[in-house]
């Protein structure tokens, strides 16, 4: 989402470590490019006007001390000051931290959860998302509900994905008002005995009067312990006219950004949290009802520096990487069998759980991501690496030895990809089975060790 913010703070930064001492005139060079970086990125003028003061004044009271060079200073002084236009430092304050912490059950159940926003802002999608979150994070029995009584389609929609993530939902009466279908559904929770309550709200292209009424009606028919504003990262400034329209009429306690994967420059994520006043809570990382993240303003700030996000990259793994297939692995390849087709389909299966090459390379340092190379690519090339390995029997799997020409320009043809494509793989997984060879011994025995005593993913991905 940051990426364009983070490429030109990082030119600006660079030319900036080149300088002998801070002063106020390199202060001021560097100053206006991050007020340049941050206009492309369509963070709100005011927001950048009142940033760049903040940095300004650490800068220029700020001693390079140590071993610290201008650059490390002025880096130091920016990140301090973006964590706290983001929200701060998680405990430090309302604005701090997410997930659990920040979105504990404090409340005697069903706790009410209301979602506002935007049509197409994806409320529909990051309510089933939320529902997963608690139920598989705080181990909470959830009913979910929709007001939207003009789109039938994301009644439908809710409901479908209500059973895919273990959450119940209560249908509408026919002909109800949006506020009577959210009492009913508060009584049905209290009745149920459910821990959380959440209510998907309609949403309209634009701000409305009618709007805005139907969203008060609501919050005053449930009385919500938490109403939160669901933002688009893609819209741009045009999150701003909504953000304060909601919050003027709602007393709005967080903020989920979704599409937050997408090609965004940012600028919503930065502004909406500024004008609101509000924290943001999560953000939603794509499609699939697993794909949200609590949100940390402090690693944040680090990869819009480029500095990448490993606490998130470790759980993301924690998350995703299946232990068990890890340590089935590495037992096959302890007893002597042979590295298959079948195990790298396995292995190239735990990197899209996690969101795909370019959600891990995310959130790596860029110092590392640019050594990586075209990480679009790479994903493409991942993606026709398994229609290839699906292409083949399951004999072919087992045993690759018997995949001789007739059989790779069968495979190719099944994947719908060229010959040359199956003797790239072919020649790439001979290299695989020749490492695997390499690891049985020591390496195999420290790694087997590492799974007993829960290493997220052991061996998986090597």
């Amino acid at each position: 989402m940051f990426d364009q913010l983070t490429s030109r703070l990082g030119r600006t930064l660079d030319a900036l470590r080149g300088r002998g001492r801070l002063t106020e005139e390199n202060i001021a060079d560097t100053l206006r490019e991050v007020r340049v970086a941050l206009l492309e990125a369509d963070v709100a003028l005011p927001v950048v006007r009142r940033f760049i003061e903040a940095v300004k004044a650490g800068a220029l009271g700020a001693e390079v001390v140590g071993s610290l060079t201008p650059g490390q200073a002025f880096i130091g002084i920016l990140h301090k000051e973006l964590v706290a236009l983001l929200g701060g430092v998680p405990g430090a304050g309302p604005g701090g931290g997410a997930g659990k912490g920040v979105f504990a059950i404090d409340a005697t159940p069903p706790w009410v959860v209301l979602l506002a926003g935007l049509q197409g802002a994806g409320k529909t999608t990051t309510a089933a998302k939320l529902a997963r979150h608690l139920i598989d994070v705080q181990r909470k029995r959830v009913l979910l509900v929709s007001t939207d009584i003009r789109r039938p389609a994301a009644i439908l929609q809710l409901q479908t994905l209500a059973g895919q993530v273990g959450a119940d939902f209560l249908p509408p009466a026919a002909g109800a008002a949006p506020e009577a279908i959210a009492r009913d559904a508060l009584e049905a929770a209290r009745k149920g005995v459910y821990d959380v309550l959440i209510v998907d709200t309609a949403g309209r292209l634009h701000v409305d009067a009618e709007l805005m009424a139907e969203a008060q009606a609501i919050d005053a028919a449930v009385s919500p312990h938490q109403r939160l504003f669901v933002v688009d990262a893609l819209s741009g400034q045009d999150a701003l006219n909504a953000a304060k329209a909601f919050s003027a009429a709602l007393d709005l306690t967080g903020i989920i950004l979704t599409k937050a994967d997408g090609d965004a420059r940012g600028g919503a994520a930065l502004s909406v949290r500024e004008v609101t006043g509000k924290p943001i809570l999560f953000l939603g990382v794509g499609e699939k009802t697993e794909a949200l993240e609590s949100f940390n303003a402090e690693r944040m700030a680090q990869r819009i520096l480029g500095m990448g996000d490993v606490v998130a990259l470790v759980e993301s793994v924690q998350r995703n990487i299946d232990a068990g297939e890890a340590e089935r692995l590495a037992r096959k390849v302890a007893s002597g069998k042979k590295f298959d087709f079948s195990d790298l389909r396995s292995q190239l299966e735990q990197v899209r759980k996690m969101g795909g090459l370019g959600a891990l390379m995310d959130k790596l340092p860029t110092q590392m991501t640019a050594r990586a190379g075209n990480t679009d690519q790479a994903e493409i090339q991942m993606r026709r690496q398994i229609a290839i390995i699906d292409s083949m029997t399951a004999r072919e799997r087992r045993v690759p030895d018997l995949i001789d020409g007739s059989r790779r320009r069968r495979i190719a043809k099944g994947a719908g990809v060229q010959v040359q494509d199956v003797n790239r793989l072919m020649k790439q997984f001979l290299e695989m089975q020749k490492m695997m060879k390499q690891l049985r011994g020591g390496p195999l025995r420290r790694m087997m060790a590492g799974l007993k005593g829960q290493v997220p993913g052991g061996p998986a991905g090597r």
